[in-house]
């Protein structure tokens, strides 16, 4: 299990940052690349899908 406080952490490192608030997830944009990923909210998250969210960012 990864938290969702060091998922976000590592995707602002990233250059990302919080675009919007969806109904059940965060929406994360990163401005050079045009990425977008969303993260769901929840206290932690299963280490596939952070893997996921970071695959899909460009970060893993």
């Amino acid at each position: 299990m990864m938290k969702r406080k060091d998922l976000v952490d590592k995707l602002e490192k990233g250059g990302f940052e919080k675009a919007r608030e969806g109904s059940e997830h965060s929406i994360y944009r990163n401005q050079k690349t045009k990425i977008q990923v969303s993260v769901p909210r929840h206290r932690e998250l299963n280490e596939i899908t952070a893997m996921k969210i970071l695959k899909e960012a460009g970060l893993k």
